[in-house]
């Protein structure tokens, strides 16, 4: 019998944005944490119990209400903790309830995080140890989260499948982004794979090597 890999994860797309939500847990304990549970609370839950998952915690990349519009809300009802993101996305969530109503996100809320994060943190979900990668560029305050063990990434809105994120929002920045991909994600090495924010999984090294956007071939003829 092959030995159980030390982390598992699943993808919940939530809300109507389709937004990853990923829950990851600890094999060896068995808790884990919700990554970005930006809506749909009772069939995120559903999920937990499915999979015998305790969540001690939520992981927040960035501030938009995809993202964490109900994140208080289910930290409250699970009395755990919110960690992330980086302080500078605080004026993004604190502007939950409007940009909820914006989007129709019903009963969106702000929130402070137990725990603001920064570049060279770790965040633990059980006996796991994640590192924590300040992203700006998408958002100024955007982070990642990456276990080294498992060639695993969760980059929210900061790379996709051929893509990268938007930066027409308030204070995006485009070069931010840029140099976010090229300096904190491609280190990490071509056979991690990510979660990206919304739409399908992939790796750095194939986005290296075809995305529309950042591929090393594109970025030498910029």
């Amino acid at each position: 019998m092959a030995d159980i890999p030390p982390l598992q994860a699943v993808i919940v797309p939530v809300t109507a944005l389709q937004q990853n939500c990923t829950l990851i847990w600890c094999t060896k304990t068995m808790r884990g944490a919700f990554t970005d549970p930006g809506g749909d609370l009772d069939r995120l839950k559903a999920v937990a119990k499915q999979h015998g998952v305790t969540v001690e915690k939520l992981l927040i990349t960035h501030g938009h209400i995809d993202h964490c519009g109900l994140a208080g809300v289910l930290a409250a009802d699970l009395g755990v903790p919110i960690e992330g993101p980086h302080p500078d996305d605080k004026f993004w969530i604190d502007m939950a309830p409007a940009t909820g109503a914006q989007y129709g996100i019903d009963g969106a809320t702000a929130f402070t995080p137990d725990r603001w994060l920064f570049e060279g943190d770790t965040v633990t979900i059980g006996n796991l140890v994640l590192d924590v990668h300040h992203c700006p560029g998408h958002t100024p305050g955007h982070v990642i989260f990456h276990h080294a063990g498992s060639n695993l990434a969760i980059v929210g809105d900061v790379l996709f499948q051929g893509s990268i994120g938007r930066t027409d929002f308030p204070r995006g920045n485009h070069g931010d982004l840029i140099r976010s991909i090229t300096s904190r994600l491609w280190p990490l090495g071509a056979e991690t794979a990510f979660v990206p924010g919304h739409g399908p999984m992939s790796t750095f090294g194939a986005e290296r090597r075809s995305n529309a956007y950042v591929a090393d071939a594109v970025l030498a003829n910029a």
